[in-house]
């Protein structure tokens, strides 16, 4: 396990020692918490973006559903003829 040393602006380290105190923590528990967080946010949101990408470029090939046929889909939810494909890209 390494070591990193981080400076802190003082009132970050008087709310860091605050929430240690409330949780009954040491300040770097704290601390590996929030980073520990942090990244997996970080993770998650470029797993997102190359979803986006991903979408935005099979759109851009054509890979697309029409308007009207996602309409006609969704008003059949509920109904005794429901339809249950997606479309064409199921």
């Amino acid at each position: 396990m390494g070591v990193t040393t981080v400076r802190l602006q003082d009132e970050i380290e008087q709310e860091i020692q605050a929430i240690a105190d409330k949780l009954h923590r040491s300040k770097g528990w704290v601390i590996k918490q929030a980073l520990s967080e942090f990244i997996e946010k970080q993770k998650l949101e470029q797993q997102r973006w190359n979803e986006t990408l991903q979408a935005m470029e099979s759109a851009a090939q054509g890979n697309v559903v029409s308007g009207d046929a996602v309409h006609e889909w969704l008003a059949s939810w509920g109904t005794d003829d429901e339809q249950t494909k997606k479309g064409p890209l199921e």
